[in-house]
């Protein structure tokens, strides 16, 4: 094992989520009515921000961004892919759900539930753009969070990190052509400019930032490594409410002329979660993958990398558009969703052990 991945294994014991962590939801939640009436009484301060552009590219959301995800990226060591194949049969599970199985299923959930069953209580005109955004963040495998869920669970973190480290090595290249095939597949325009813009802006760049960062900061020891996590974690916290917050002030008058439509939005996205987390599980005790391999697997088939699938929702749609709030769903409603493939994965776990041993 190498010192880095050793290091970055070694994650931190307690199983307690931080504050921000715990009640994402709440603050979520507060985003939304804050934002919604910042919009009703400064819409001009909004508009005006909204016209910061280069190359459709909104430049405080631009910046708010890379706030959120280099932090989350400075835990990924890709020297962990060394450690790939000491659990080739759980890693495998876990490539076949992210990338064979979720952002397909979100396209049919998508079409199933936003053009069919939903369709007459939605604007007609958004309804290509909610199922765009669905697949924007289903085309996203988590990065940061999954350490969390896999925590709680008691998931081998070297087998965490590695999954983590390779699923995004695998979105750099495989993020904007899945995209881009399911759009098309949902008669949705691709604008592949502005698409591959999105992949080099918040993929590419910061992946390479939060490397050197890491290993700048790693050369210092790992103590000031934990500090500066302990000091940017709240920062990149920070930066996603407040796009919340501009995004609803935008989103605002849609939503008070239908407050159910989050409602309907989340229901493919519970279904996907569930159903991705189901099937991982189930793969990994077929396989005979041990329980603390099985749990992070799973988890990181059913969770999201939502704040890439909030800036290219921006960045393709719009800060108006349904794809952007259908990604802001997917925030509202991960924490509490989480928590219970969470609960579910640790009480079933006489279960699995029972069938893993006889597999």
């Amino acid at each position: 094992m190498s010192a880095n991945a050793e290091t970055a294994g070694r994650a931190p014991a307690t199983s307690s989520m931080s504050p921000f962590e715990r009640y994402l939801t709440l603050w979520v939640f507060l985003c939304i009515v804050l934002g919604i009436a910042l919009g009703q009484l400064a819409p001009d301060v909004f508009q005006a921000i909204g016209r910061l552009e280069i190359a459709r590219v909104n430049l405080p959301v631009g910046l708010l961004i890379w706030v959120m995800i280099i932090p989350m990226l400075l835990k990924v060591d890709f020297g962990a892919l060394g450690q790939v194949k000491r659990h080739w049969r759980g890693i495998g599970v876990t490539l076949f759900i992210n990338w064979a199985v979720k952002p397909f299923s979100m396209a049919v959930l998508g079409w199933l539930f936003i053009r069919q069953v939903f369709a007459p209580w939605l604007p007609a005109d958004q309804l290509d753009s909610y199922v765009a955004g669905l697949i924007l963040l289903a085309a996203a495998p988590c990065t940061a969070m999954v350490f969390v869920w896999s925590r709680l669970t008691g998931g081998d973190p070297v087998f965490t990190l590695s999954q983590v480290a390779l699923n995004d090595t695998i979105m750099v290249f495989a993020f904007a052509p899945i995209v881009g095939l399911l759009l098309g597949l949902s008669s949705i325009t691709v604008p592949w400019a502005t698409l591959l813009v999105s992949v080099g802006l918040y993929i590419v760049i910061p992946v390479i930032l939060a490397q050197l960062w890491r290993r700048a900061l790693l050369n210092k020891g790992q103590a000031a490594f934990d500090a500066a996590l302990a000091r940017i974690g709240p920062l990149s916290m920070a930066a996603l409410l407040l796009t919340l917050v501009l995004l609803f002030a935008f989103q605002g008058e849609a939503i008070l002329r239908q407050p159910l439509v989050i409602a309907m939005l989340a229901v493919p996205i519970l279904i996907q979660v569930l159903f991705n987390s189901g099937l991982a599980y189930w793969l990994n005790r077929r396989a005979g993958e041990r329980h603390n391999i099985a749990c992070p697997s799973a988890l990181i088939g059913a969770s999201n990398f939502f704040e890439l699938a909030v800036a290219a929702a921006i960045s393709l749609f719009g800060f108006q558009s349904g794809a952007a709030l259908a990604t802001v769903v997917g925030v509202l409603i991960e924490v509490p969703v989480m928590l219970l493939v969470v609960r579910i994965v640790n009480r079933s776990r006489s279960w699995y052990e029972a069938g893993a041993c006889a597999s």
